[in-house]
């Protein structure tokens, strides 16, 4: 039974609780429809073809759920013609779900925010239900709706329009899952943590969240770029920003949602749109691109994702990657998120390379001189350097036998930094790709 029944041919919902059903402006209502589905279920008309449809959980998410209407005591009631549906409305809360949402409450709380949960907040004649609300800095909502593996994936419907109407009407809807299939949606913006019995998502460790929040990567499209041009042709000349996958405090997350400093951001990546949680510096910097991207968008200042913690860990990093995590991608390069230094990240083992033997005979201890502004060491700042140099020589030369010449002078120069970069990698337990990645933009970016 429920007490939110939705008229398909009236398309309004109706309250069984109040007396008018919640449309004064409808005398009478509802002996008229009373009547009507009495004269239906006389007629032996199937309660699947009259006019009225669960309004309340089943519509929420997505599932049309026929009703018809009977007086107990004196009581009106709706009931539903499937026992299925019926049990969507009793079924009792995970405490993997009450876990989550204590947690919520808790880290908002900690930060200095308010919120309550199971809130029902009422928008014209209709209703939103929120696992969570947050009352953040600002007059910021945001509503969090936790889906965990309690129901199919094929039954979770209605995401978009659900979370469309929060957003209509002020609330900030962030969903939470820790199912890979709903991660990787589009419909809304998704979170994940990995799956964990409640008792350890209820305690204060660090619980982590691995999929949902990004840090962007602004560069230009030139012929020194690092990555491949997303509009499909070698060099547009223009700007653009890649999103790159990164790790944050569930507990952080929640606070600065609600202060505004985690911002959801609509990412289109070809023909699709991705939504994505990002630092509010990265969000106003993609607004930036998105007016004009003839031109790299000006640095912003910015606020760390999340702080050191002393906090144990809620739960220790899978040792092998599993089929329900999302794929793998690119780490960004180091000097494009200096916000996120305070990320406690996991090493990543260094890319194997095969060096020409005679580099593999030369020195193989790592610059000990570094730079003091970058933390690189000099040498490699000087290798790069003369790399880069001998390529802009060879893009200056006109005939062909001094350009094949050059273009050696280039790529031995380039074997040359690229050993050393292997080498300093290896031994300081960096990933040798951002190693890389950083080293040419401090180089490029100082030349230009």
């Amino acid at each position: 039974m429920a007490n939110v029944v939705w008229h398909k041919n009236f398309r309004i919902l109706l309250d069984l609780t109040r007396d008018d059903l919640d449309h004064p402006e409808f005398p009478g209502l509802w002996d008229l429809i009373y009547a009507t589905d009495r004269f239906y279920g006389r007629r032996g008309v199937p309660v699947s073809e009259r006019d009225l449809q669960c309004g309340g959980v089943c519509r929420d998410l997505g599932v049309e759920a026929p009703m018809h209407l009977r007086m107990r005591g004196g009581r009106r009631e709706a009931v539903h013609e499937r026992r299925e549906d019926e049990e969507r409305h009793t079924a009792p809360m995970s405490d993997e779900h009450k876990a989550y949402q204590e947690r919520i409450l808790r880290a908002a709380h900690e930060g200095g925010f308010g919120g309550d949960s199971e809130v029902r907040t009422r928008i014209g004649r209709t209703w939103i239900q929120t696992d969570t609300l947050v009352e953040g800095a600002d007059g910021r909502r945001i509503g969090w709706e936790v889906q965990l593996s309690t129901i199919d994936e094929s039954g979770l419907r209605g995401v978009r329009a659900r979370a469309g109407k929060a957003a209509k009407n002020g609330i900030t809807p962030a969903w939470h899952t820790d199912r890979a299939a709903y991660a990787q949606r589009n419909d809304a913006h998704w979170t994940r943590s990995d799956r964990l019995p409640a008792e350890l998502i209820a305690r204060n460790g660090d619980l982590r969240i691995v999929s949902g929040f990004r840090a962007l990567d602004f560069w230009h499209c030139d012929t020194s770029a690092v990555y491949p041009c997303p509009n499909g042709i070698r060099r547009c000349g223009k700007a653009h920003a890649t999103a790159k996958p990164r790790d944050v405090f569930f507990d952080d997350m929640v606070r600065q949602t609600a202060a505004g400093t985690i911002v959801p951001i609509q990412f289109r990546a070809g023909t699709t749109v991705h939504r994505y949680w990002v630092t509010n510096a990265d969000g106003d910097r993609l607004e930036d691109l998105d007016s004009d991207d003839t031109r790299l968008p000006p640095e912003r200042e910015t606020t760390p994702a999340t702080g050191a913690s002393r906090n144990r860990p809620t739960c220790q990093p899978a040792t092998a990657p599993s089929a329900e995590q999302d794929p793998p991608t690119p780490a960004a390069p180091l000097a494009a998120r200096p916000f996120l230094t305070a990320l406690p990240l996991q090493p990543a083992a260094p890319a194997a390379e095969t060096m020409p033997p005679d580099l593999e005979e030369r020195e193989t201890s790592v610059p000990q001189a570094t730079d003091t502004t970058t933390g690189l060491p000099t040498e490699l700042i000087t290798l790069q350097q003369a790399a880069d140099a001998a390529h802009h020589k060879l893009q200056q030369l006109d005939d062909h036998h001094e350009r094949d010449l050059q273009r050696q002078a280039w790529r031995q120069a380039a074997e040359v930094v690229q050993a050393a970069v292997t080498r300093y990698a290896r031994t300081k337990r960096l990933n040798r790709h951002e190693v890389e990645t950083r080293l040419r933009q401090l180089v490029r970016h100082t030349a230009g």
